[in-house]
């Protein structure tokens, strides 16, 4: 009988198919896996502890830089933190206009993580066809928020400027075209022996063990979890609409794969319903006077106006003591931001729930038992971001 010898590899931190500055540390009998520990911080940026000396609005632009796929929903969360600390209204279209970003920043998510999972398995062919149709979501966000990737734009009390003319009628065209492209995905994919070769079985983890790690989003759903912070505890305009949340039992790489594909379909028809349903009205709430920036051409010509703007900017908003958290449902999984207030302008402490960070513990489960080649299908089915882990 031949003596066991156990290797240990390092993968990363600079490997292609890691998602990031990741390192894993895996041990091997031969191609099997037997363990993997990840090892983080070689990103790490302390966005948290430098949010403390920034102003609140200054915070914003942090947050976009943590899960960088999905700028749209961090702002969201981070926001609607502050807004619970400051107690103000949001008018119903700002919720609209939000809850319409939120759901492309999911599309936009959610085509860049299949790609990437579908490139790390030699599918490199999915990776180009998914950041063609991510430039649909793209352009969208560069007309009403002037960004590409870093938006920015959420602001306390709704948004920072208003939907361009012709806005509904460009994503209407976006909405009939990228349903064609999803069934594209699946013909390329979904019957395909290689996929499943690479897909079904692989990084398995029961439902009791997801629950076990605290996972959440598509990975948590992937394994028969039926969570969904948008339906279970709706908030922005989600209670306008019909949700239905796809889940898989398979508890595998290619159920959590499933899961992305059917919640960008679902996210189509939540938009259309949004783009029915938007109504008229102010895009911020302007009456929260002490919080949020009178417009542009009152500042022009009322000295009341510009020394309001000159105040805000300069001295920053400063919330009532308090402390507060508020969590969203993001293209990942839950993303939740508690914000301590001392009465400063300045957050006394903020801390972040970040859904990759979570999630990916789960390696450690998903990978013994495995080969050495399906490491990368894994990472790539939980769809990680290394700013948001590394925050």
């Amino acid at each position: 009988m031949a003596k066991q010898e156990i290797m240990t590899l390092n993968v990363g931190p600079h490997h292609p198919s890691t998602h990031g500055v990741l390192r894993l540390i895996v041990e091997l009998d031969g191609e099997r896996v037997l363990s993997i520990t990840p090892d983080i911080g070689y990103l790490h940026r302390g966005i948290e502890k430098l949010s403390e000396s920034k102003k609140f609005l200054q915070v914003l632009p942090l947050t976009d830089r943590m899960d960088y796929m999905s700028s749209g929903t961090n702002n969201l969360a981070y926001i609607l933190a502050v807004e619970k600390l400051l107690g103000i209204d949001v008018p119903p279209r700002a919720r609209f206009i939000r809850t319409i970003m939120a759901e492309i920043t999911r599309i936009n998510s959610h085509l860049l993580g299949i790609g990437s999972a579908a490139g790390d398995c030699g599918a490199v062919s999915m990776l180009l066809y998914s950041l063609r149709e991510r430039e649909g979501c793209l352009d969208l966000f560069d007309e009403t928020t002037g960004g590409r990737m870093m938006l920015t734009y959420y602001r306390p009390g709704g948004v920072a400027n208003d939907l361009l003319p012709g806005f509904e009628d460009r994503l209407k065209a976006f909405l009939d075209k990228f349903p064609k492209k999803l069934d594209e995905y699946d013909t390329l994919l979904k019957n395909n022996r290689i996929w499943l070769k690479r897909q079904v079985g692989i990084g398995y983890i029961s439902r009791e063990d997801a629950l076990s790690y605290g996972l959440t989003g598509p990975t948590a759903r992937g394994s028969g979890i039926d969570r969904d912070i948008r339906r279970d505890e709706p908030y922005e305009a989600y209670d306008e609409v019909q949700i239905n949340v796809p889940v898989y039992t398979d508890c595998d790489a290619y159920s959590r794969w499933r899961v992305r594909m059917d919640e960008m379909r679902e996210s189509v028809n939540i938009l259309r319903q949004l783009i029915a349903r938007i109504p008229d009205g102010p895009y911020i709430n302007h009456e929260a006077a002490k919080y949020v920036l009178p417009e542009k051409p009152r500042v022009k010509d009322s000295m009341e106006a510009l020394i309001h703007h000159f105040k805000l900017v300069v001295e920053g908003l400063a919330p009532p003591k308090g402390e507060v958290y508020s969590s969203i449902e993001g293209p990942k999984g839950e993303i939740g931001f508690y914000i301590v207030s001392d009465g400063t302008p300045h957050p006394y402490r903020m801390r972040v729930r970040p859904s990759c960070f979570v999630n990916l513990q789960a390696i450690q489960k998903m990978g013994p038992g495995n080969m050495m080649s399906d490491v990368p299908a894994i990472i790539g089915s939980i769809d990680i971001v290394l700013g948001e882990i590394d925050r």
